[in-house]
């Protein structure tokens, strides 16, 4: 398969840097879109796409994207999980907001999204969590964002067995440190002085690969 003509996904993160252009590639390549975001007007440069504004740290906010996009398309091929927050310091001065809104949007919210997916991707389909090498390489003054990108990896992981039943492909991808403007971002702290990342239109290029592919797990060294 070359393209994605005929197939439904839903793109949760569509309005940050890696999420809008794995979006816009699909789009090109035929794929009917929604794509999730919490600012409507962060989203709207999705011409034609179905527009869903959601914040992940409710507890419904994953049931409901999920839900809104099968009624839209009346069927579901894909999603691809492209949210995330980061924060930087010591673990002793990440405060317990700070982890709450971390393990909300970095682990909860993909639970919550791969809970309501499974049961509604059709056979074939595809569930995609972009993370982050730090679910492999753990980083001091990165030590909460880096337990919370493993225990996400591990998800994946472990559900891609469950999945497997379904006739349904789980890829967790671990991209290199990118140039996504996210550490500028940060919810918490500074970022420390990090060498120049990958350019984020070839890393949404190599996930775009893995989607069309048979990977299942893309990790840091895969973007060498």
């Amino acid at each position: 398969m070359t393209d994605f003509s005929g197939k439904a996904y839903l793109v949760v993160g569509a309005s940050g840097a890696l999420g809008s252009r794995v979006a816009q590639a699909l789009a090109a390549r035929g794929a009917a879109l929604t794509v999730t975001g919490r600012s409507a007007d962060a989203l709207a440069a999705f011409d034609g796409a179905h527009v869903v504004t959601a914040d992940l740290r409710d507890p419904d906010a994953g049931r409901s994207v999920v839900a809104a996009a099968v009624e839209q398309h009346g069927h579901l091929d894909g999603v691809v999980i492209a949210a995330g927050v980061v924060a930087f310091g010591p673990v002793t001065d990440i405060d317990d907001d700070t982890v709450d809104d971390l393990v909300l949007v970095d682990f909860l919210a993909p639970l919550r999204v791969v809970r309501a997916a499974l049961p509604e991707l059709a056979p074939g389909g595809v569930l995609l969590n972009i993370s982050a090498v730090v679910a492999e390489k753990p980083m001091a003054n990165m030590a909460v964002y880096s337990a919370v990108k493993a225990a996400a990896a591990a998800l994946f992981t472990a559900v891609r067995g469950e999945a497997r039943r379904r006739k349904i492909r789980v890829v967790d991808v671990r991209p290199p440190h990118t140039e996504t403007g996210l550490a500028g971002r940060a919810i918490a702290g500074e970022p420390p002085r990090l060498p120049t990342g990958l350019d984020p239109d070839v890393v949404a290029e190599r996930i775009v690969n893995a989607l069309l592919g048979d990977e299942t797990d893309v990790p840091s060294s895969a973007f060498n």
